[in-house]
């Protein structure tokens, strides 16, 4: 990128986070999650330190948060409340600690360390000296959490006056709001001088702060926020009163601190942790600090560690990642802070945030990126995919280079085009998918996306199906849709042939030993070993992993076969109709006689399915196919279900989102032992959806329907 380019884009990030910014901050709305957020700041903040003659005083780097609400009188901070720096993996979190070590000559690889002398100044450094400072004094490590930050102001040991952070200089007089957190005390608590003593405070500072209860101010600040369960709750109660539901945990905690009439805000339940004592006392350290502030009354989080070196915040971050879906409240990463206050003026402040601090970020799940190319993927049924290339980022904790773009109708949707910048979102080990466009930051070299016209694969035609919005290639001897069907058989929610992966499959069929799945089983150690990637053991374990799958569940089958549209529950629900039988040809029979009406009475099957079904199994290829396979040897078994009770008889069941109690393949076992029946998609017919975290469109269009909605605890007390 050069500098013409490198400006232009700043500018446009520039006005695209202060947009953002000003919704979240000011108006407790959010637009796009504070992780796309962060990934647009971090991406400015790059590109300002590549091009440092950009940075300007009015950069969303340069500053803190919002501004205070006319609504509420303005007060003036005794000292900045400032924001902090973001870092987003551990080599993030080794380079601040490399220019913490240069700002103060310590570090081994600057040549102040190597040869005893400044080379600025070319003055003498006494490193026993600096070492004594404690330099190497290590870190104070604390959860960050997510809700609203706010300072409250003790006099002669009362609480007198309560302030949101507002753009880090003026806040918002929120005292009788505050007031109404239990958490937060009235009035300080007095300490022990022993107690005092306990946590390493000399006479003269335990002298000073005993004073400052009694006779002057005491200032604290920290983090207003609102518990999972209460949230949980709250959305509950307002979900059965109509009202709308709060958003997220911070907007929720902002919301209630600015509600105009406390009665409204103790309504909340909100909880307060101090994590900042303004006075100093001459206290040297972060976590003497933390442990005076418990001291003195105040609700702090526990789990903050003192940790000696970086590794051990490393270590301290990953054990929380890990952790924090356990824990009562939410928070989104590490604040690490150095612990030696002494250093902290010569660290000093840079732009909006302090050196001698940093947030270490949990992996994102939503990061925004550019969207390089669009490449288009052939699937079993000949369907073609769009796929997005992306510039490489990290997200989840996984360097992500493609997402899903789905079909042409969800390009449309999102107005994407090839070069945008847009935001991603990868939930566990799900494939990533464009979830928004920042049509804004466009500088008109954006590319539409469209259909290819022929097949990259066969070259073959590529057609628009009716009724449907996928594209197809016409080719049905398409090598990559060959591939796609063999890989779909072989795969783990399939036949789950152990060995059998999709690079030894298109080598298979390369050499010319596999054409159709049923060749599969007639492959011998003989046609594997003169291959490569193949030793005798190699080549003796696959056939041994075939053959164990000449006896196969008859769901699983009828699920691996590929029909288009049958998914594992359709398939479950086809197998049902087959009694004892075990021959191929037998089954087929029994499919060819149902007629189109007879299949779309059958739950969650309606004329698109039904009518794949019927065809498939009066296509020739695919009866000869099946033929073969019972020539081979393979056996498919009914197994009847083990109905318990007859609680859920004809009633349909869709899940939607995390389960934290039971797997999903768990939850539809109790459904189906109940009686029920599991479909894939809402619709008047659905009798109960059971949505867990995050539910998506089903939760959304089961409301609009009207369909009984259970929460995974009434679910869990329904199946009891």
């Amino acid at each position: 990128m050069n500098k013409q380019e490198a400006k232009k884009r700043i500018e446009k990030l520039k006005k695209e986070i202060n947009h953002y910014r000003y919704l979240y901050h000011v108006e407790d709305k959010a637009e796009i999650s504070d992780e796309a957020q962060d990934s647009l700041k971090n991406e400015l903040f790059k590109l300002e330190q590549e091009f440092p003659e950009f940075v300007t005083k009015d950069s969303p780097t340069q500053r803190v948060g919002g501004r205070a609400q006319d609504r509420f009188q303005k007060i003036e901070h005794s000292s900045p409340m400032l924001s902090l720096f973001d870092a987003f993996s551990e080599a993030d979190m080794r380079d601040w600690e490399g220019r913490i070590d240069k700002i103060l000559n310590t570090s081994p690889q600057h040549p102040t360390y190597r040869t005893g002398r400044s080379p600025e100044l070319g003055e003498e450094i006494n490193f026993s000296s600096l070492r004594r400072r404690g330099l190497r004094g290590g870190f104070f490590c604390e959860l960050k959490l997510d809700g609203l930050a706010g300072a409250i102001k003790y006099e002669k040991g009362k609480f007198v006056q309560g302030a949101t952070r507002g753009d880090g200089k003026v806040g918002e007089d929120v005292t009788g709001n505050l007031k109404t957190i239990e958490s937060i005390p009235l009035e300080i608590r007095v300490p022990s001088e022993i107690e005092l003593k306990k946590i390493g405070l000399n006479n003269k500072q335990i002298q000073e702060v005993l004073h400052e209860i009694k006779n002057g101010v005491i200032e604290v600040r920290g983090e207003a926020i609102m518990t999972k369960k209460v949230l949980e709750e709250l959305n509950k109660k307002y979900k059965k009163a109509g009202k709308p539901v709060l958003a997220n945990p911070r907007n929720a905690a902002a919301g209630s601190i600015r509600q105009l009439d406390p009665k409204l805000s103790a309504e909340r339940k909100l909880d307060f942790f101090v994590h900042g004592l303004v006075n100093d006392f001459d206290i040297e350290n972060q976590e003497q600090k933390y442990n005076l502030t418990k001291l003195l009354g105040f609700k702090v989080v526990k789990e903050n560690r003192y940790c000696k070196n970086l590794d051990e915040v490393i270590k301290f971050h990953h054990v929380w990642e890990k952790k924090k879906d356990d824990m009562p409240y939410f928070f989104d990463g590490v604040v690490v802070k150095v612990n030696n206050i002494n250093l902290w003026d010569e660290l000093g402040v840079v732009g909006k945030g302090p050196r001698y601090m940093m947030a270490y970020k949990f992996a994102s799940e939503q990061v925004t990126t550019k969207l390089i190319d669009v490449t288009w993927q052939v699937g079993r049924t000949g369907t073609l995919t769009p796929t997005a290339t992306l510039d490489p980022v990290n997200v989840g904790g996984v360097t992500v280079t493609h997402a899903t773009l789905h079909n042409m109708d969800e390009i449309n949707r999102l107005g994407v085009k090839i070069g945008d910048t847009i935001i991603i979102e990868r939930a566990g080990d799900v494939i990533p998918k464009v979830l928004k466009v920042l049509s804004k930051l466009r500088d008109r070299s954006e590319k539409k996306i469209s259909v290819p016209k022929k097949c990259s694969m066969c070259d073959g035609g590529v057609e628009s199906i009716e009724g449907e919005v996928a594209y197809r290639c016409m080719n049905t001897d398409c090598y990559a849709v060959n591939l796609r069907k063999l890989s779909y058989f072989a795969s783990k929610g399939a036949l789950d042939i152990e060995g059998l992966g999709p690079k030894i499959i298109e080598q298979l069929m390369k050499e010319g030993l596999v054409t159709d799945i049923a060749d599969f089983f007639s492959l011998t150690e003989g046609d594997l070993k003169p291959l490569e990637r193949f030793a005798d053991k190699s080549a003796e374990n696959l056939i041994k992993s075939i053959q164990e799958k000449k006896q196969i569940d008859l769901a699983k089958f009828i699920y691996a076969l590929g029909i288009r549209h049958v998914g594992e529950e359709t398939a479950l629900l086809l197998a049902q109709r087959i009694k004892n039988n075990n021959k191929l040809l037998d089954i087929v029979k029994v499919f060819q006689d149902l007629k189109i009406e007879e299949l779309e009475n059958l739950n969650d099957i309606g004329p698109i399915v039904a009518k794949s079904i019927y065809d498939w199994f009066r296509d020739s290829k695919n009866i000869k196919i099946l033929k073969k396979l019972e020539e081979a040897g393979v056996l498919v078994k009914s197994k009847k279900l083990a109905i318990k009770s007859q609680k859920f008889i004809d009633k349909t069941f869709v899940l939607t989102g995390g389960m934290m109690s039971l797997t999903r393949d768990e939850a539809k076992a109790k459904i189906r032992e109940l009686g029920g029946n599991i479909s894939t998609s809402v619709s008047k017919k659905t009798d109960y959806v059971v949505a867990g975290s995050d539910p998506g469109s089903k939760f959304e269009l089961a409301k609009k329907l009207g369909v009984d909605i259970l929460s995974e605890e009434e679910f869990l007390k329904f199946i009891k």
